[in-house]
């Protein structure tokens, strides 16, 4: 048999360590996972307690069209219902995108580093793949224009960008959007838009009404903390979430997942009280970062990118012996940094305490 041949120079998505992993490895008793931006107060309480009378009818397919969360969405952000398309996780979304608008002979345009699966889906789909550098942190959006020509399907915006954690500020994403040829899909995606406290905020849901090419992507993965139910969301024009409907399998969210994402929707309460205490813990760390000379990109989302006077692998392997869990810059494209999600206030000053011995025991 034979495969794509792309598919021969690429390998699968490797996630962090796994808890029980790390506990069997080092032999610990209480791992933190601090790698891959989950939210560490977990989900809405009204989703625990309604989950058993979630469990019914399961020898059922789910509503494909997810209907009442598609109605509920809807109205949460003010647009059409035919706006709206919903995948396993926005990652589907992301997947999507690429089944329905890149093939051979088109080109996509994006930031590097940021979310790999944009890279990995359009390569699947024989696309070109061009990748601009970002600059400090910062998509370097006058290059990717310069990158745009008559096959160029789609560009990725990632804003909180990831690894980096740096937004795209209001000005600089109107102008894009003003320059960016109609031809060309802007996806933004904003995974961690809960978490964004700036003021400076491109309102993309409102722009939808200007820009016929520009496609939000946001998640309940994240803030919602609803990551191992996976159900994410595009909104888009009415035309292009048209094009894009064929591309998506019948069935791809759960009954489960829908029903959930509406509770978490409605409980606003638990997206404030923990992003409320995520901006309080990141602010802590930053001052320890400042205390012990350490630089890092101004983040707004729920993860801190930082530089170290060592290799990310080095500080990853030390602090995976202390219990934490984190993600190594060398693996993101970032040498001498690490990617370090937000947790909760006592997990953050222990885990403050690990890397200053490292730092430490680094200069000796």
């Amino acid at each position: 048999m034979k495969s794509k041949a792309i598919l021969n120079q690429m390998t699968p998505y490797k996630p962090g360590k796994q808890i029980e992993e790390v506990k069997r490895e080092y032999g610990l008793d209480k791992i933190v996972k601090l790698a891959s931006n989950e939210n560490p107060f977990g989900f809405s309480q009204q989703v625990k307690q309604q989950l058993p009378e979630l469990i019914a009818q399961l020898e059922k397919y789910p509503d494909g069209y997810a209907a009442t969360l598609r109605e509920k969405v809807a109205s949460f952000l003010n647009v059409k219902e035919e706006q709206l398309i919903f995948g396993n996780g926005s990652d589907e979304v992301v997947q999507i995108i690429c089944r329905a608008f890149l093939e051979p002979g088109a080109n996509t345009v994006m930031a590097r580093p940021t979310f790999p699966q944009y890279r990995h889906n359009a390569l699947i789909e024989g696309a070109e793949v061009r990748e601009v550098p970002v600059v400090e942190g910062h998509h370097d959006l006058k290059e990717m224009l310069q990158q745009v020509d008559e096959n160029t399907r789609v560009i990725w915006l990632c804003t909180p960008n990831n690894p980096t954690g740096v937004h795209i500020s209001k000005s600089v994403l109107h102008d894009f959007m003003e320059k960016c040829p109609s031809h060309v899909l802007v996806v933004i995606d904003e995974a961690y838009y809960e978490y964004m406290v700036t003021e400076d905020t491109f309102d993309s849901i409102q722009a939808l009404q200007q820009y016929e090419n520009l496609m939000v992507l946001r998640t309940f993965s994240k803030a919602y903390g609803l990551a191992g139910l996976r159900v994410g969301y595009g909104v888009a024009n009415r035309n292009v979430i048209h094009s894009l409907e064929p591309a998506r399998e019948p069935f791809n969210t759960s009954s489960i997942a829908q029903a959930a994402a509406i509770i978490a929707l409605n409980d606003q309460s638990f997206i404030e009280e923990t992003t409320s205490e995520n901006r309080r813990n990141k602010r802590d760390l930053l001052a320890f970062l400042d205390e012990n000379n350490l630089n890092y990109y101004e983040s707004e989302a729920n993860f801190v990118l930082i530089h170290l006077p060592m290799s990310g692998d080095e500080m990853f392997e030390h602090l995976l012996s202390k219990g934490f869990i984190v993600r190594s810059g060398e693996a993101l494209g970032i040498p001498n940094s690490i990617r370090l999600t937000i947790g909760s206030k006592e997990d953050m000053v222990l885990l403050q305490q690990a890397m200053k011995q490292k730092l430490e025991d680094h200069v000796k």
